[in-house]
């Protein structure tokens, strides 16, 4: 590991730093979250973005196949040969020309970063072949988190390669949806059910790691946010090196947004790029809190010199008023997001906006994704019912380049897809009108049609 790496502090006026080689998710000194900072006048840093080309022939290397660690220069915090891989990152940036219409952007300026191709469906495994990579380095045995369902297949599933690390995953009543449970129980994974929602599954997670010295692998984690960095990366990769305009991700924990920010806010200072992407942050109406701390409550980063007394009142506020989150996009359905603060910087660094959109705008945006030929789990579909809301109200043009992040496969949650397509009113009642879907206007629903070849041949044929 290299001696040019360190953890710090992301408040400015603290700006504590420790080793690599300690396990912390919060400054010890004041609290705040910790970044993965570099030395980068000490380090081999690429002259150029497109150096990074000369990796693609090295596909007989493990950690250069990986989507995330053929970017080690730009994340250097472990050795490359140390490096935790099962294949991550082979992602794709697609020009949906159908997408692009439905969200009133010109043809060719929509593209979908699919994460859902990740070796667990989501895009956490860049993220988590950082964490297993930094646990794997201080001798981890345990990896510890609280989920929604990604997080949870994701570390189960590279405890489950690694041999060497038992996953323990803490979940929510009902809080899950069974496409991602099944994979953290194929996976071998030791799955505990807690009475409450993500957050006091969170609260718990934290408290017990910490008593039990077990690795905690959420997104305070700050080696975890270096893996998801590289999604970015990939995206400049896809576009010949070229900066969109806008990128456009789901707003959950906040983990992609605030590692987005970083990833862009690097690049620049390196010279590697020479502007940053307007950012856009797209909350659920169910789990809105960023979109009111940014819009309401007008909570900015500024500097680092963040009205935290104000966070706090609002998540007191919160409290006494019992307000849960609640949305059908499950992998967004948080109350509490740990990474607020960074995400916060991100918006800062990247002149970002926070809206958001009805559980009924998701699906009809993911009924348009899916139509185009990539199936999403629904809080992926938040970037889209979020760049149409944008494109509406002239912030986005037209003529601008916008990438929208699709962060989990659609059979992660295929429950929700098949409510909205199946034409059946009870599943309707049962799965979508509790979050306020009153229409499936993009429904295909299948037909029914007798055992009789004639009766068959008619209905194909309309």
């Amino acid at each position: 590991m290299s001696d040019h790496v360190c953890q710090k502090c992301i408040d400015p006026n603290c700006g504590a730093t420790f080793s690599v080689d300690e396990v912390l998710t919060a400054c010890p000194k004041c609290g705040n979250l910790l970044d993965i900072s570099y030395e980068w006048d000490k380090l081999p840093v690429p002259k150029s973005l497109k150096e990074v080309e000369k990796y693609w022939a090295m596909r007989d290397v493990p950690q250069r196949f990986s989507g995330v660690w053929k970017f080690h220069d730009l994340l250097p915090f472990a050795d490359l040969e140390k490096c935790v891989t099962v294949g991550e990152g082979q992602t794709i940036l697609q020009n949906s020309r159908g997408v692009a219409k439905y969200t009133g952007m010109n043809e060719g300026n929509l593209f979908l970063q699919y994460e859902g191709m990740n070796p667990s469906g989501s895009f956490k495994d860049n993220g988590m072949c950082a964490a297993t990579t930094h646990a794997s380095m201080v001798g981890a045995t345990r990896a510890a988190c609280a989920s929604t369902g990604n997080t949870s297949a994701s570390l189960a599933l590279y405890c489950s390669c690694l041999h060497t690390m038992k996953a323990v995953i803490f979940i929510g009543d009902g809080k899950i949806a069974y496409g991602k449970l099944s994979q953290a129980l194929d996976y071998g994974a030791q799955t505990l059910q807690i009475h409450g929602d993500f957050d006091d599954a969170m609260a718990r997670v934290k408290e017990v790691s910490k008593k039990l010295g077990i690795y905690l692998v959420n997104s305070v984690n700050p080696f975890r946010l270096e893996g998801q960095k590289t999604i970015m990366f990939r995206v400049l990769e896809a576009l010949r090196w070229n900066v969109p305009d806008w990128i456009v991700v789901p707003g959950g924990n906040l983990g992609n947004s605030s590692s987005f920010g970083k990833a862009f806010h690097e690049l620049y200072e390196l010279g590697l790029i020479d502007r940053i992407p307007r950012l856009a942050v797209i909350n659920a109406a169910g789990a809105d809190t960023l979109f009111r701390v940014f819009n309401e409550e007008k909570i900015r980063w500024n500097g680092g010199n963040t009205d935290r007394a104000k966070i706090n009142a609002f998540f007191k506020q919160m409290n006494d008023e019992g307000r849960r989150a609640n949305t059908i996009a499950s992998a967004i359905e948080i109350n509490r997001p740990v990474n607020l603060e960074k995400c916060l910087r991100a918006l800062e660094w990247c002149n970002g906006v926070v809206r958001k959109v009805s559980d009924q705008q998701i699906l009809d945006a993911k009924s348009q994704v899916g139509a185009c030929g990539f199936g999403c789990e629904p809080a992926s579909a938040a970037s889209v019912a979020g760049t149409k809301l944008l494109r509406e109200e002239g912030v986005i043009a037209p003529t601008d380049r916008v990438v929208c992040i699709l962060t989990g496969h659609q059979l992660k949650d295929p429950t929700a897809t098949v409510a909205y397509h199946c034409g059946d009113p009870k599943k309707f009642d049962e799965v979508l009108r509790p979050h306020g879907v009153t229409t499936c206007a993009f429904a295909n629903n299948p037909i029914k049609v007798e055992n009789d070849v004639d009766d068959i041949v008619r209905a194909i044929e309309g």
